[in-house]
């Protein structure tokens, strides 16, 4: 069965896929390695081999989302992936990115759309500002199907279309969002290991949790990246020379942000920051 950790690109996901990793998967007395291999993420070339002709092909892979799963959990072993994909369904087919079959829990990562939208322009070489609003508001957009990489396409949609499928679930949800993890890292480390633990057989050392989150750090992972680089940024940074750990804390909307940009972002989507109380009610 799959645990979850789903949220749109430039949301936190990467920082708790390191602590989760490095946690799981690192002895008691380890250091922090961001580049440690342990959650990886899904859609993969590799979970459609043998299931697609073309895994390029979207609407191959859409078609055998589901498949590749249940091949995943035929071991009935838990696992976590890192994903970005929308929980899309098509009514028409029948088809879902995942079920409940194969589900054992979500972790739902959001963050502020308002600081979300420096990070997109950033690690997408965006022009502008313009440009990466009419990313983050594009409910038709896929990311992912580049010949260079291990990736798929992945169907990510609009910021609040991504938010709003994932919270829908309904076994084993969790939120986190990303400005809480910033403000209380322990509060809400232990409440992603409660929640773990809750629904799994997995058993943490408090000890090494608090290790973890103390190491977990956004000057250490730059200091890593300077040293050994990060093996999951992306093809065309690693080309550009471009860190992917670059502004982390120091991305501030109110600092960042022209008024006309932010009140686009506002407007497009007041519903869903109500609801998570970036905006007041």
């Amino acid at each position: 069965m799959i645990i979850w950790l789903a949220s749109y690109p430039k949301s936190g996901n990467t920082w708790i896929r390191i602590f989760l990793t490095n946690l799981l998967f690192t002895e008691e007395k380890s250091q922090l390695d961001i580049n440690k291999k342990g959650i990886i993420q899904f859609p993969l070339r590799s979970h459609f081999a043998n299931l697609v002709d073309n895994s390029l092909d979207l609407e191959e892979i859409t078609n055998k989302c589901i498949s590749a799963q249940n091949r995943i959990n035929s071991d009935s072993k838990i696992k976590i992936f890192k994903t970005h994909s929308a929980l899309w369904k098509q009514p028409s087919t029948g088809k879902s990115f995942t079920n409940l079959q194969n589900t054992q829990g979500i972790i739902h990562i959001v963050r502020d759309p308002r600081n979300v939208i420096t990070s997109v322009l950033d690690y997408f070489n965006m022009k502008n500002y313009e440009e990466a609003y009419k990313f983050l508001i594009n409910s038709d957009n896929i990311l992912g199907g580049d010949e260079r990489d291990n990736g798929v396409p992945t169907i990510i949609s609009s910021w609040s279309n991504h938010y709003n499928s994932w919270k829908h679930f309904n076994k084993n949800y969790l939120l986190i969002k990303y400005e809480d993890l910033i403000k209380e890292p322990e509060r809400e480390f232990f409440k992603i290991t409660n929640f773990l633990t809750s629904i799994t057989e997995f058993n943490f050392n408090k000890q090494k949790i608090l290790k973890t989150i103390d190491a977990c750090n956004f000057e250490n992972f730059t200091k890593q990246e300077g040293k050994s680089g990060f093996i999951y940024n992306s093809i065309t940074n690693k080309n550009l020379n471009k860190k992917f750990f670059r502004l982390g804390p120091k991305n501030n909307w109110q600092i960042l942000l022209d008024s006309k940009i932010r009140q686009s972002i506002e407007t497009s989507f007041k519903l869903e920051m109500e609801e998570l109380e970036y905006l007041p009610n």
